[in-house]
């Protein structure tokens, strides 16, 4: 007997799937699964996390996940990406950033990420957070110093930071 005939065969106490049904619970599974391994790699796990959740709650009709569970994600998720956001700042600030230049990274990457989500998802918020922190804090630093040398290294800091 197949896997396949083992959840359409109905036994009275079990819990009869089916394959969609078996699909979809397989591919949230997994994906919660990317979304944790992602943070290891310094993307938005929490993000992903959140989506798969949302998309897995508006499927069964937010009743396998509730609406108080995902207004939960949400402020997680908002607290961790901030934490982040905050933790590249400082590491731009190791390298010898100005003040304004950590302001340039903090609303350079707020700007990026709003402007970049709506092209690529949740790709485009990790991109454009990424470049528009790079963006901010290379223009403040070009102006404020006038060397390219250590703005480029400041807005690497924020990167890497």
């Amino acid at each position: 007997m197949g896997i396949i005939q083992a959840f359409q065969k109905e036994k009275e106490g079990e819990m009869n799937l089916s394959l969609a049904e078996v699909v979809g619970v397989t591919a949230f599974i997994l994906i919660l699964f990317l979304g944790l391994f992602s943070t290891i790699f310094g993307f938005p796990g929490t993000v992903i996390i959140l989506g798969a959740a949302l998309i897995y709650s508006c499927i069964t009709g937010f009743q396998a996940i509730g609406i108080k569970i995902i207004l939960c994600l949400i402020v997680i998720s908002v607290i961790a990406e901030s934490i982040e956001f905050l933790l590249g700042a400082a590491g731009a600030k190791k390298l010898y950033t100005t003040k304004r230049g950590v302001i340039a990274a903090i609303l350079g990457g707020i700007a990026g990420a709003v402007l970049l989500t709506p092209f690529f998802l949740g790709l485009g918020t990790i991109l454009g957070a990424l470049l528009g922190s790079f963006i901010g804090i290379y223009l403040i630093e070009i102006i404020e110093e006038n060397k390219m040398k250590s703005s480029a290294r400041a807005s690497l800091g924020a990167l890497i930071g």
